[in-house]
């Protein structure tokens, strides 16, 4: 939906075709999210038959120049005062990844959080440099984007720290259930008295 409502609010500043709201999609979000350009044509083809835009005569090149309509003009004022919420969990490769590892037999879920974790301080590396790179005048838009990907980062560095003490702690217990003698925790303290 995001894609929709976006394309809509680019509308609202005025008429445009196809590209040229790919490339303003892409330059406010500093090509985080690049947009196919069929993509674009196709959500533009649903919201014209959804009443939310409308089709113009084509320009001097032969381009189909779209304009919001009023209905357009509504969802786009819905959506920028409604909250997003978060009923449903997007799916997480790496949640998945880590819940089917963590079941299967043979797979060292220790190291796939370790490359992870390595991977997740490269990219938190890479987004720094490009926090402190950006015109904090001029880039409003792509910082607030990058903000929201280094917090994201971040996020799943501690969720990685998490997982994996929660690993060591299911690791120890299973070391206190189950000795290397094959004789009860008690009987391998009595023993060793």
């Amino acid at each position: 939906m995001a894609i929709r409502q976006g394309l809509l609010a680019l509308l609202d500043e005025g008429p445009a075709y196809g590209y040229q709201l790919k490339a303003a999609f892409e330059e406010r979000t500093g090509g985080t999210w690049p947009l196919n350009i069929g993509q674009v044509y196709t959500t533009l083809a649903r919201a014209e038959r959804d009443g939310l835009v409308a089709q113009l005569e084509t320009d001097d090149d032969g381009r189909v120049v779209y304009e919001i309509t009023a209905a357009g003009r509504t969802e786009v004022a819905q959506w920028f005062q409604e909250p997003v919420r978060r009923e449903t969990a997007p799916r997480d490769e790496l949640a998945i990844k880590l819940a089917v590892a963590v079941t299967a037999p043979d797979v060292d879920v220790t190291a796939i959080v370790q490359t992870q974790r390595g991977e997740t301080m490269r990219t938190l590396q890479q987004l720094t440099r490009l926090k402190r790179d950006a015109d904090e005048d001029a880039d409003l838009a792509w910082l607030l984007v990058l903000d929201r990907l280094i917090f994201d980062a971040e996020a799943e560095a501690r969720w990685l720290d998490h997982c994996e003490s929660r690993l060591a702690r299911k690791a120890g217990e299973k070391a206190v259930r189950r000795p290397a003698s094959g004789r009860s925790p008690r009987a391998a303290q009595g023993s060793a008295r």
